[in-house]
């Protein structure tokens, strides 16, 4: 049994690392999940400029990825839909209206320039052995900007999850350029559906955002909706509709969609229904105001972490930096060899090394006399000759001796040491140089194509209770104690089915529930009134009780706290309830029961007198007799009243 539950323990925790690290949850190094990595890999490695059937693309991947080829199809689409990298050729489905794109085999894709500028560099690029052995993957991108923020990323682990929104590019690209100057920076989603969204719980990406579809009003008998919010598509968005107008939350005629490259659902309302009345209804009982919560996590240095968008951006700066300066350390590399190399060969061929070579017969002879005809110019070659220099020199053919134009090499080596002068420049103050790429490579090259498509206002989120129309009649049957809609006996108020209900019992005993169909709350039932929050806040209950010796207390509370459906009682144990009343201000009378020698029987005390304490607060004692029963006068009594010991004596006018 031991040795089970250690290979289950084992395999569970290899599963779960395999599927936050290798499958759902994206790397901060280059923003992609694996599959997506797998794919623009094998992308780079297609590449010839055309188009590609998206079935050869998916084919290419499965030697790297090893799972089947419908969630590599269904990755590569969802990656081309964000307009970023991948550009499309044929139908890839519809964002807008949820529509399904067409089969693998009949669409085609290939990369944008804009993938190789920021993500492509194999030179620098680490590769690690494919799933089988046979092949090399990348690790991960060396990715200029934070792929992570303008792509989002969804993605559901054993026990993490990850949910981040997409940013817009040349946003992005303007903060990390703000970052690198040392200034504040501040970055918001954008959503390819537009729409509006209210970001004041944003939290830097671990909040909380609400969205909103973009609606047209200026019809007051219709309402036309031109942007879905992010998450919901026009199939969506109806269905929420209709789901809402046959439980009567709105009220509409007809619904009809002409949504094709742009959104555009026409909600016509019913007789006697308005735009303007029907709005608040139509965000609280629809898809077209929802609230997104948020996790920013990701894999960073192997393990998951949950970041902000601020320090997504601060380490994406540094890496800039750092990615610039191996490609340009890279580049100098390269010039230099390949100075190196021109050197020699104008060398070489100008003071006719090659005729030295003519009687020698063995390799190191031939090898030893280039060698040595180069020796009296070492002062012109900054590096030393090795023998691989040389295998390239003999491999000069005759006729390009003969066509050899000095002047031309000359040319063409004075710019490769101007471009070494420049990355030198650029070296020494790669600060600068990282900010002129965002300028010059990014932002002023993509602005026109990557305009902001969400707008950022501030709203607040429209309540299902404040949007629900009050069109049901709560009643009490004192009878047989039945309360709800669907009871008979007294109308007591107006309700809808999101409201919440505070119930008070003769026995002192009271609860917070939904407004109720039918339900028994007891044939003595003292209180029925609104629970929401600013109600209760404000309403003071007064209560007249009994103890368990029989004595008159007061008790007056705000019931503020509770818990749906559960049972409070508002007096102590084993006493009995007088009265429940929730004035402000009035009397209370209580009558005593007759014993020898008691002269006064009934005592009247007035309301406010009292401090109003915490729900569970024990009440005032009004006096050491007997009560036999009590009544709520109010404050505007006709009588007179005069002053007694103990209380006053009781007024007329009772309630």
């Amino acid at each position: 049994m031991v040795y089970v539950s250690k290979i289950f323990n084992t395999n569970f925790l290899e599963y779960a690392s395999y599927v936050i690290k290798d499958r759902a949850i994206p790397y901060l190094e280059d923003g992609l999940k694996p599959v997506q990595r797998r794919i623009l890999h094998s992308l780079f490695e297609m590449d010839d400029g055309k188009f590609h059937k998206v079935a050869n693309v998916v084919g290419t991947c499965m030697k790297y990825h090893p799972h089947g080829d419908a969630s590599i199809y269904s990755a590569l689409v969802t990656l081309a839909n964000k307009d970023l990298f991948i550009e499309k050729q044929g139908n890839f489905g519809n964002i807008f209206t949820g529509d399904d794109p067409s089969a693998a085999r009949y669409i085609e894709c290939r990369l944008l320039p804009l993938a190789r500028e920021v993500l492509y560099n194999p030179e620098i690029t680490q590769y690690e052995d494919s799933y089988d052995g046979r092949n090399r993957e990348p690790v991960a991108f060396p990715a200029k900007l934070p792929v992570l923020l303008i792509h989002g990323a969804e993605g559901i682990a054993v026990g993490m999850s990850t949910r981040i929104l997409p940013h817009n590019l040349i946003e992005v690209a303007e903060a990390v350029k703000t970052c690198l100057k040392g200034e504040p920076f501040t970055l918001f989603p954008d959503f390819l559906t537009g729409g509006f969204a209210d970001v004041s719980e944003y939290n830097e990406g671990n909040g909380k955002i609400l969205v909103r579809a973009r609606v047209d009003t200026r019809d007051p008998k219709k309402i036309v909706i031109r942007e879905v919010p992010f998450g919901s598509t026009t199939e969506s968005l109806i269905n929420s509709i209709e789901a809402a107008a046959k439980k009567n939350k709105i009220k509409v005629s007809s619904i009809d969609d002409y949504s094709t490259e742009n959104v555009e659902i026409e909600i016509k309302l019913a007789r006697g229904v308005y735009a303007n009345d029907t709005i608040d209804a139509l965000f609280a009982f629809t898809d077209c105001e929802s609230s997104i919560p948020l996790n920013l996590l990701m894999i960073k240095d192997g393990l998951p972490v949950v970041m902000t968008v601020s320090e997504v951006i601060r380490h994406h700066a540094k890496r800039l930096v750092d990615i610039l300066t191996a490609e340009l350390s890279l580049e100098q590399r390269h010039l230099e060899d390949t100075l190196h190399a021109r050197t020699i060969e104008q060398i070489f061929i100008e003071e006719r090394i090659y005729k030295q070579i003519e009687e020698m017969t063995t390799r190191e002879g031939v090898i030893n006399a280039v060698l040595d005809g180069l020796r009296p110019f070492s002062g012109q070659i900054r590096r030393e000759v090795t023998v691989e220099d040389v295998d390239r020199l003999l491999k000069i053919v005759i006729r390009r001796i003969s066509l050899y134009d000095i002047n031309k090499v000359k040319k063409e080596m004075q710019g490769i040491r101007e471009r070494i002068r420049e990355i030198r420049r650029h070296l020494s103050s790669i600060t600068d140089y990282a900010i002129s790429f965002l300028e010059e490579k990014i932002i002023t090259k993509h602005r026109d194509l990557y305009p902001r498509r969400t707008e950022i206002i501030s709203f607040n989120q429209v309540g299902v209770r404040e949007a629900a129309q009050r069109n049901l009649k709560l009643r009490y049957d004192p009878k047989t104690g039945y309360l709800g809609y669907e009871a008979g006996g007294n109308v007591l108020f107006d309700v809808s089915q999101y409201d919440r209900i505070l119930v008070t019992r003769k026995t002192g005993a009271y609860s917070v529930m939904d407004v109720p169909e039918k339900v028994f709350v007891d044939m003595g039932m003292l209180y029925c009134g609104f629970a929401d929050h600013d109600t209760c806040a404000e309403t003071v209950f007064t209560v007249v009780y009994r103890n368990e010796n029989g004595y008159p207390y007061i008790k007056r509370c705000r019931i503020e706290k509770y818990i749906l459906n559960k049972g409070y009682s508002i007096v102590p144990d084993n006493c009995t309830v007088f009265k429940t009343t929730t004035m402000d201000d009035g009397y209370v009378t209580v009558n005593y029961k007759p014993r020898p020698r008691l002269r006064v029987l009934e005592q009247t005390f007035r309301i406010s007198d009292y401090a109003i304490k915490g729900v569970r607060a024990q009440g005032v004692r009004l006096a050491s007799k007997e009560a036999r029963s009590a009544r709520v006068l109010s404050l505007s009594a006709p009588s007179q009243l005069a002053l007694t010991a103990g209380g006053i004596k009781t007024p007329a006018c009772i309630v």
